[in-house]
């Protein structure tokens, strides 16, 4: 399938590897030229490589930390006004609720409300001016089913996700689409850090942490980084433009409810 995205620009954020990393591929792989963000140059630079090698699109790379002012006017300046946003960035640690002290929620909500919103709101304008624009938000699973040891990341994900529920709707009728993607247990770093954290409260061995949660899942596996892309870029295709104001749970199927 054509995604009619070919000659697009993205800004994709927390693109050095994981997720973020899949969806700049899957994106790269439809033509779209791509800026890519994330905190380690070394890595960004090795991940831009790759991804020019491979498709030959034009790949801008900004070292930032992309939850700072500073980050984000940095990506912007080179960036400029993007046709596609992914926003991503990574999770606050896990920990026990007791735990959380005010500077580790303010971090939190910085990451993973307040800069995605802050790049929506620098970005949106100028989609609506050109008549098309796509923004998906990587938030989580745990946005529909909370996961104990990650309370920071149920909240502060749940609030922007109240946010874009409004704003969705409010931008629906200018050709601008804005969407979550939920991911559930993928084989990332985030989720090795999440079984570590499970392993310790439980007391279990990190590798029977590790069985059970596969165990709970109908696919009976966790999920890649290329599927997640692929997801994200249909999303952003001129196929999804009546999809706006949804939360797409990608999870093999772990989420037990029927809505």
């Amino acid at each position: 399938m054509d995604m009619g995205i070919a000659g697009r620009s993205a800004l994709v954020c927390a693109a050095s590897k994981g997720l973020g990393r899949g969806c700049a591929e899957a994106l790269a792989a439809e033509g779209v030229n791509v800026t890519i963000v994330a905190r380690t140059a070394a890595t960004l630079e090795e991940t831009a490589a790759q991804i020019r090698a491979n498709t030959g699109v034009e790949v801008k790379t900004v070292a930032c930390d992309i939850t700072t002012a500073e980050g984000r006017a940095a990506a912007l300046a080179v960036c400029g006004q993007p046709d596609i946003l992914v926003n991503n960035a990574g999770g606050p640690p896990p920990g026990d609720f007791r735990s959380y002290t005010h500077e580790a929620w303010t971090a939190a909500l910085e990451a993973n409300m307040l800069t995605p919103i802050a790049l929506i709101q620098a970005t949106v304008d100028g989609m609506i001016a050109r008549g098309f624009g796509r923004i998906v938000n990587i938030t989580s699973s745990s946005v529909k089913a909370p996961i104990d040891v990650l309370g920071l990341s149920n909240g502060a994900r749940s609030g922007l996700t109240g946010f874009v529920a409004g704003v969705a709707r409010q931008v629906a009728a200018t050709g601008v689409t804005i969407n979550n993607l939920l991911p559930g247990a993928f084989d990332t770093d985030r989720i090795q850090a999440t079984l570590v954290a499970q392993s310790r409260a439980s007391g279990r061995p990190v590798d029977e942490v590790r069985e059970r949660r596969l165990a709970s899942i109908p696919a009976r596996r966790f999920g890649t980084s290329d599927e997640f892309g692929r997801a994200c870029a249909f999303l952003c295709s001129v196929h999804a433009g009546y999809i706006t104001g949804q939360n797409w749970l990608i999870d093999g199927g772990a989420f037990p409810g029927t809505y």
